[in-house]
């Protein structure tokens, strides 16, 4: 069930002295399962790009298809549509306003009509799947934590069961602690569900673990969409837009410039650390050092 995107350019004040085009001829497919960081700098077309995968802003020019139809031809099922490519703004106060968050998370599923029964069942299993406990239920959504509140604002989309989550910045503001929480529990979820998960983000940091694919974007442009070694070998490119590779990937680069054998093309600590040994020739003394140097200490 992939949602396409074809030739789509969207300018804001079109009809004004000065139109601005936030996105320029883009092309992206969305397939089932695959988990896609989005990638970008402030101001360079992510949120855009994003409000028009379920129908909130319609196209200047090109086409936006799910199942193959239009998504913007008469007749289309927008009520469908949105329950099937769920949105998760930046801010979590923007979708949260009932008196508690069992209600505020029923609230998707009932819009469907299901019967009441269903929509607790729903309500009860999106909570569970983000890691909100039982005795938080009935609480103001307003009284939760940064975290809290964005757990319950990905709950709320769940519960209607969607087949894209779309999670914009939902690590914003966070420390990091909260961020890995986040995206661990964004990264269970896709496991659990086998849903398609569109993380959008600035950081590379925060997606190198976590994403199969990762698309870059620019000036309303798409500048890089492939896997993250892929994407990350780009490293002079990706600097000039303001970003930047992982810190460990950023680090084997150093290191293979001092004439280490190391593959830069790592993204993750644990590979980093592997690639690390075997250009040491899988022999690291560091810790064991440090461990009886303490020892002689602590004898003295």
């Amino acid at each position: 069930m992939a949602l396409k995107l074809e030739h789509v350019t969207y300018i804001y004040g079109a009809d004004t002295q000065l139109p601005v085009r936030a996105l320029d001829d883009i092309c992206l497919e969305i397939p089932d399962g695959q988990f896609i960081g989005l990638i970008g700098h402030t101001g360079s077309g992510k949120s855009t790009l994003v409000q028009h995968l379920n129908g909130l802003i319609r196209p200047s020019q090109g086409r936006i298809t799910w199942n193959g139809r239009d998504i913007w031809e008469a007749g289309f099922p927008k009520k469908e549509l949105r329950s099937s490519v769920g949105l998760v703004f930046q801010y979590p106060e923007h979708q949260l306003f009932e008196a508690d968050v069992f209600s505020d998370v029923c609230f998707g599923p009932n819009n469907l009509g299901l019967p009441r029964e269903e929509v607790q069942k729903r309500a009860r299993r999106a909570l569970e799947l983000v890691g909100i406990p039982e005795a938080l239920y009935g609480q103001s959504p307003f009284e939760l934590s940064g975290g809290q509140k964005r757990r319950a604002a990905i709950a709320g989309v769940l519960a209607m069961e969607p087949k894209i989550l779309v999670l914009d910045e939902p690590t914003a503001g966070l420390d990091p602690k909260g961020r890995d929480e986040i995206l661990g529990q964004i990264a269970g979820l896709k496991k659990e569900t086998g849903i398609s998960v569109v993380l959008v983000s600035h950081s590379m940091e925060d997606v190198a673990n976590y994403v199969e694919r990762i698309v870059v974007m620019s000036q309303g442009h798409i500048l890089f969409d492939g896997e993250p070694r892929q994407v990350f070998r780009h490293k002079r490119e990706l600097e000039e837009v303001g970003l930047a590779v992982p810190q460990v990937t950023d680090i084997l680069h150093r290191l293979s410039a001092a004439g280490f054998a190391v593959d830069t093309d790592a993204t993750t600590v644990p590979e980093a650390r592997d690639t690390i040994l075997k250009a040491l020739g899988g022999k690291w003394d560091g810790p064991a050092a440090g461990r009886g140097a303490m020892g002689e200490k602590e004898k003295c």
